[in-house]
């Protein structure tokens, strides 16, 4: 795993546990529910631009991308 990998899994991790924090669910509920709608997937193709972000950015995009996808 090349170094870039593994900081974008470490964000996807601070984004799982932030977004089920905030919705108070389990971060086992969230990861779930962002792999079965490609958020996981999404925030690793937009890290670049989302690890400059605060982390509460990072989770209204995951929201932003659930709502548009009725969940």
């Amino acid at each position: 795993m090349t170094t870039a990998h593994h900081d974008e899994n470490l964000f996807v991790v601070f984004a799982v546990e932030e977004y089920a924090r905030r919705h108070g669910i389990s971060a086992h509920e969230t990861l779930g529910l962002f792999l079965q709608f490609g958020v996981t997937e999404s925030i690793r193709q937009c890290y670049d631009t989302l690890h400059t972000q605060s982390i509460f950015e990072c989770v209204s995009f995951a929201e932003d991308l659930l709502k548009r996808k009725n969940v």
